[in-house]
């Protein structure tokens, strides 16, 4: 049977699931400004974790942002149907899947939106009005490019690569002020790090090089060090703290992220491992310095002109894997003196 055509003129409401990490959520937004472009005159909500869901925060591209709590009310068979009748209530005509999991063809599905797209991912085809099939070259593009590929499977324009991350005027201002309890003013050049990674250890560069590499920073230009991450960085980032010999402002774990974002914004300069807060950073454009190891810097490196990457090649990177079965050696070849240098230079 042929699938129902994607009549523009009948979509008056769109439904976008969001992935569910901060980077790819991040890496998404180009997508999301071609769904406006594309439907300039339907309603576009947006469905996402609560963690991911700051991102959307005041975004032009959205009217509406939901959030799918799957550890509260949305947890189990029975929020997941609750979920589906709320859904279903707002009578979505389009639902489009930039999550790749099965879950999110079903939510579609049981919602009952009569047009689904999305990737022939995860045995989810039959839930699909308008499966994409997933090429292999998608699998080695940026994400970024890997995103727009849904739209583009459905005869849908791009509208540029560019990320979008929104910062009010009220947030800075608040970002401002929080600096200053720190004896942060306005006038001092303010260096962020962020030592963690989510997805495992094999992506962090270590905390006593990272401690190093900011006395030289803080001793060679006068700048301030924030420590910057979620809570599961909190470790990594009171290991940092100690191995300085300059106490920094460490706030890893004691924001929430739309602090983060406004502290990052406030950075002369970002210095990180491959994670959702890099992302953050080259969103908004600040001179950003990205420590590669275990990941491809081709399919998620920085999308900002204002970044650097610093790798040293290795014949078994990149292993994407959490922990390295061996020596760590991809990291090990990366010395202080090396992102020093990279730093100084952009700082």
């Amino acid at each position: 049977m042929d699938k129902p055509k994607l009549d523009i003129r009948k979509i008056n409401r769109i439904l976008v699931r969001s992935t569910n990490w901060v980077g790819d959520a991040i890496l998404t937004t180009p997508a999301v400004r071609a769904i406006r472009k594309n439907f300039p005159d339907a309603e576009v909500s947006i469905l996402a974790k609560p963690w991911v869901a700051p991102i959307f925060y005041s975004s032009p591209d959205i009217d509406d942002l939901l959030v799918y709590d799957s550890e509260g009310r949305h947890n189990g068979w029975s929020g997941k149907v609750r979920l589906s009748r709320s859904l279903r209530k707002r009578r979505f005509d389009l639902a489009i899947l930039l999550q790749n999991a099965f879950e999110a063809a079903l939510l579609a599905y049981l919602a009952r939106i009569p047009y689904r797209l999305g990737y022939k991912t995860d045995g989810r085809h039959l839930l699909l009005t308008h499966g994409v099939n997933l090429e292999p070259r998608l699998k080695e593009v940026h994400e970024i490019d890997y995103y727009l590929g849904i739209l583009e499977g459905a005869g849908l324009g791009a509208d540029g690569r560019d990320l979008t991350l929104q910062v009010s005027e009220k947030e800075r201002h608040e970002a401002e002020v929080f600096l200053s309890e720190y004896q942060i003013n306005s006038g001092q050049p303010l260096v962020g790090v962020s030592p963690g990674a989510t997805y495992g250890p094999a992506k962090r560069w270590f905390p006593e090089r990272f401690a190093a590499l900011c006395d030289r920073l803080q001793e060679s230009s006068g700048a301030c060090v924030v420590i910057l991450g979620g809570p599961g960085d909190a470790a990594v980032g009171d290991q940092v703290s100690r191995f300085m010999k300059i106490a920094p402002v460490n706030l890893c774990g004691k924001t929430t992220l739309r602090q983060a974002v406004s502290v990052i914004d406030r950075c002369h300069l970002f210095i990180t491992n491959d994670s959702g807060l890099m992302h953050v950073a080259a969103a908004l454009d600040i001179p950003l310095v990205a420590i590669f190891g275990s990941t491809n810097p081709v399919t998620t490196g920085p999308s900002s002109s204002k970044s650097r990457i610093i790798r040293v090649p290795m014949d078994c990177s990149p292993c994407l894997k959490t922990s390295c079965p061996e020596d760590h050696r991809c990291m090990e070849e990366i010395t202080v003196d090396q992102v020093y240098g990279v730093a100084k230079a952009m700082l």
